[in-house]
C-alpha cells in the first residue's frame, strides 16, 4: 500500500482527523500489508518537514503505517505518477499495481463525509486479501497537489 502524504493538506487531514486512515492502516497492517506513506514535498514547500517533526506529527495523529518515506526530490512520486495527497496505490504480493487513485468517492474536506463514502482502498485491499480481483482499479485522485521540486 502506497499513500501519498502531506500532513498540511486538508484532504489528508480529513482522513487523519476522522481516524479513517489510521483505522485502515491498523486493519491491514495487522493482516500483513506493508503500508508506506510517502511525502514527496520538496524543501520549502507545504508538507516538507525534518524527519523528527514528521515523527512528532505521526505520533500525534496516531498513524499506524509501516513506514513514512521521505521523497523530497520527488523521484518516487514521479515514478508512480502521484498527483495529489492522498493519492493511493495498491501493489499486490506479486508486485502488480492493482489499484491507483482516490481513497474514496467523497471529494471534500468534510470529516463527516468519511462515514458515507465508498472507500475504494478498503474494498480493493479486501479483494486482494481474499485472493480476488479488484473490481475498481483506477479512480480520479483528489486532494492537494503533490508539492514537487521544480527540478
Amino acid at each position: 500500500m502506497l499513500e501519498w502524504y502531506n500532513p498540511d493538506c486538508p484532504f489528508v487531514g480529513k482522513h487523519y482527523k476522522s481516524g479513517n486512515m489510521q483505522g485502515l492502516q491498523k486493519e491491514f497492517t495487522s493482516r500483513g500489508v506493508v503500508w508506506l506513506s510517502i511525502d514527496s514535498s520538496a524543501p520549502g514547500e507545504q508538507g516538507n518537514y525534518p524527519p523528527a517533526k514528521l515523527n512528532e506529527i505521526s505520533a500525534r495523529d496516531g498513524a499506524a503505517r509501516t513506514a513514512l518515506l521521505l521523497d523530497p526530490d520527488g523521484k518516487v512520486g514521479r515514478l508512480y505518477g502521484a498527483k495529489t495527497t492522498p493519492d493511493m496505490y495498491i501493489v499486490n504480493p506479486n508486485g502488480i499495481l492493482v489499484y491507483k487513485g482516490a481513497i474514496d468517492n467523497k471529494r471534500s474536506t468534510d470529516l463527516s463525509d468519511v462515514k458515507t463514502a465508498t472507500n475504494y482502498v478498503k474494498s480493493a485491499l479486501q479483494a486482494v486479501m481474499a485472493g480476488k480481483s479488484v473490481t475498481t482499479t483506477d479512480t480520479q485522485p483528489y486532494g492537494c497537489s503533490v508539492k514537487y521540486s521544480s527540478n
